[in-house]
């Protein structure tokens, strides 16, 4: 269950397996310091299991998703009453 509304939305990062237990910032493009950090879990789908950042209650508007505390790696915008989805790429696996 999502906690999205009018003006508020959400946003799920899909990472892959070897990303489980790192912790992924993400703030609003216009105050990078008002962070918000949630941790990458395995989570059960029809046909396997997925690694996801699930992060609702969000104001609606563009989020940076930060690669490490002072690297940017993408913005996104989220919506009031609905999800956002971001595929981590590769490239940009954790340490």
């Amino acid at each position: 269950m999502l906690n999205i509304g009018t003006g508020i939305g959400a946003l799920v990062i899909r990472t892959p397996g070897c990303m489980h237990g790192h912790d992924i910032e993400i703030s609003p493009v216009e105050d990078p310091a008002l962070r918000t950090q949630a941790t990458v879990r395995a989570r059960s789908v029809r046909g396997g299991v997925t690694y996801t950042v699930v992060v609702d209650c969000l104001r609606e508007g563009r989020y940076t998703i930060w690669r490490d505390p002072v690297t940017p790696l993408a913005e996104i915008d989220v919506r009031g009453d609905r999800v956002a989805e971001f595929t981590w790429p590769a490239t940009a696996l954790a340490a």
